[in-house]
């Protein structure tokens, strides 16, 4: 009977089962950044508050856009010269202080943008903006 003992038992095992280790590894991790994340407090300020009520009113920004083919539109709507003056007397009428930006083609005829900016001279638009693209260096 000496040489009769189980073989299951004395084994040696070649393979490291490690999937156990790894499960507990991604779950401490998990934990870590749980707990990390839910320290960070930040500074606290006394934020201020908006008022309930849903805001009805649109935009008033106006958008008048000159193609590189010289048509025009007033937000995305295409508009002759005409048209924009009569829209643009309208909006004037409803809100004085009307607010306009105009983008242009850079390769556009420069007599083109200076109509628009002359009917806007015209029709007394103070606050008028230019869009231009950001130079990255």
């Amino acid at each position: 009977m000496s040489g009769s003992i189980d073989s299951g038992e004395k084994d040696v095992y070649d393979d490291i089962n490690i999937t156990p280790m790894l499960d507990l590894a991604y779950v401490l991790m998990v934990i870590f950044i749980i707990m990390c994340t839910a320290t960070v407090q930040g500074i606290k300020v006394n934020l201020p508050k908006a008022s309930q009520a849903p805001t009805l009113a649109k935009p008033q920004t106006k958008a008048i856009t000159i193609t590189a083919d010289g048509t025009l539109f007033l937000d995305t709507f295409p508009v002759s010269l005409p048209q924009l003056e009569s829209l643009l007397r309208q909006y004037k009428g409803a809100n004085p202080n009307l607010p306009v930006i105009i983008k242009a083609d850079g390769g556009l005829q420069y007599q083109r943008i200076v109509d628009v900016l002359d009917l806007v001279n015209r029709l007394e638009i103070t606050q008028l903006g230019l869009v231009t693209q950001r130079v990255v260096k």
